[in-house]
This record gives structure tokens, sequence and C-alpha cells, in this order.
């Protein structure tokens, strides 16, 4: 029991009835508003989680602990 064109046709059919041209284009903004903002967490996440460069100020801030010496 699987789902013809005739059925996908009559609910979009319906849907658009329901809720107008005007909701289901709001809707699929808002979808791709959420799926950018998950992307730029993401993006985000990573450059927070790489670990600073090595440089000497930082090298005297936080020594080394690992280094026998």
């Amino acid at each position: 029991m699987g789902f013809s064109a005739q059925h996908l046709l009559l609910f979009l059919i319906i849907a658009l009835l329901l809720f107008g041209r005007g909701k289901i284009s709001e809707l699929m903004g808002d979808v791709a508003k959420g799926i950018k903002s998950f992307k730029k967490g993401m993006a985000e996440d990573e450059e927070v989680s790489r670990p600073a460069p090595r440089t000497i100020e930082n090298e005297a801030a936080n020594p080394d602990r690992t280094k026998v010496g």
C-alpha cells in the first residue's frame, strides 16, 4: 500500500487549502533560517575547538608542563 502520484497531489492540494501560499512560504523560510543557523553554529564550534597557535606570549602565560628539562 504505497502512495501514488494521485495521493501526493491530493495531499498537496489539501495542504495548500489549509495553510495557504503565504504560510507555506513562511514555513520554508523558517526551515532555511534554521539550517543556516545550524551550519553557523557548527562552524563556530570548529573555530573554538582549535588550539591557539604556539607563540612566545602563550608559552609565557601557559607553560607546557609535559616538557622534561
